[in-house]
């Protein structure tokens, strides 16, 4: 099975996705008579044969999900011969190249595959994929995946330096991607390959220096290109967590301003605590059963939101708590400390993960005046 077909259950020579983790995964190709070791212990391949793509699978020392290959998962788990384009990049330059099923497409620099599969599995099944590799290790071993994969009907890999031989084809690219050290060098060429009507063209560059020399050119009047622009794809991970800040101190250390707000008409909601099942933007009440003691939380809540009109207005009146099985009548409880809860999505200190920039730009070929304008 490749990335262009689907089978409920695993067969021999199938590529599959060992999952031990989202951090930790391992590509292993099936084979009859052979064993992988991961960290849970060893996963027979004979064993893989029929198990159901998804579902757990028991080694020796824990379990695994065996799960079948998608672009995500390869660009996760590939062997590196180059740094690579991750999901967010990637997704980013199918949107703003706008390739769709049926669109054709020149790249150059295949490097170790991963913007390649996802180009394919979003212009399949009857675009085509033309790209590009300097490199002959790369080259050959970026050809034997495709194979592999089962995707030579989409792609055709060339061993060629596009900047002096250009693309293998001419005015047939509805787009054209570039991630090569001089991709100002290699507009031309790109202009060229782009169909006559029109199109898209995209460059990786990971310093700025090379991003504004191809900005430059992209900009310079004859070009046949407009609408330039380049974005930066930052991945900023935000950790949610539960926030408890006091309310202002209103006096409730005097009997008579307790006695106020615990009243009829106190003026405000309350509700028992019980931890994170309390909802959020309400105001907590901690509660005493004995004098300096306090007593711990009800199994049943009441909960009044302080942001609700309606809630403030029955809050003006009497409150009353709602009995169970496990609540027996819960009298008003005596106020101790006031709080309120609310949720909060904090950034990290440090942001990682800058891999280049992505400039963008159409093509209108009316406008161009001489392709060898650069030159």
């Amino acid at each position: 099975m490749g990335f262009d077909t689907s089978r409920s259950n695993v067969a021999y020579n199938d590529l599959v996705i060992v999952f031990m983790g989202h951090d930790s995964m391992l590509p292993v190709t099936v084979k009859q008579g052979e064993i992988t070791q991961t960290k849970f212990g060893a996963l027979k391949h004979g064993e893989l044969v029929g198990h159901e793509f998804g579902a757990k699978f028991n080694c020796t020392k824990g379990w695994v999900y065996i799960l079948q290959p998608t672009p995500e998962l390869w660009t996760t788990t590939l062997p590196h011969r180059t740094q690579i384009l991750y999901a967010p990049d990637i997704a980013m330059i199918t949107f703003q190249l706008e390739l769709k099923p049926g669109s054709v497409v020149c790249e150059s620099g295949t490097g170790s595959g991963s913007l390649s599969h996802a180009i394919i599995r979003t212009v399949a099944p009857t675009g085509h994929l033309h790209t590009v590799e300097f490199n002959q290790d790369r080259y050959e071993k970026a050809g034997v995946e495709f194979e592999n994969h089962g995707l030579s009907k989409n792609v055709t890999i060339y061993h060629r330096d596009v900047i002096n031989d250009g693309f293998p084809v001419e005015n047939a690219a509805d787009a054209v991607f570039l991630d090569i050290p001089r991709p100002d060098e290699a507009l031309p060429q790109a202009a060229k390959a782009l169909k006559s009507s029109g199109g898209r063209i995209c460059s990786f560059s990971p310093c700025i220096e090379q991003t504004q020399r191809f900005c430059a050119l992209l900009r310079r009047p004859g070009s046949g290109f407009r609408d330039v622009e380049t974005i930066e794809i930052v991945r900023k991970s935000h950790n949610v967590k539960r926030v408890n800040i006091p309310v202002a101190d209103i006096g409730l250390g005097n009997p008579e301003v307790k006695q106020h707000v615990l009243s009829d008409k106190g003026p405000l909601n309350y509700a028992y605590e019980t931890g994170d099942d309390l909802a959020i933007g309400h105001v907590i009440v901690r509660t005493n059963q004995e004098a300096g003691k306090p007593c711990k939380p009800p199994k049943r809540q009441k909960v009044e939101n302080v942001d609700s009109q309606e809630s403030n207005s029955e809050a003006s009146g009497n409150v009353q708590q709602k009995k169970g099985p496990e609540d027996k009548g819960y009298t008003a409880p005596s106020a101790t400390k006031f709080g309120y809860s609310f949720r909060t999505c904090i950034a990290p200190k440090e942001i990682y993960g800058h891999t280049g920039y992505l400039t963008f730009a159409s093509y209108c070929p009316e406008v161009c005046l001489d392709l060898d304008w650069c030159q």
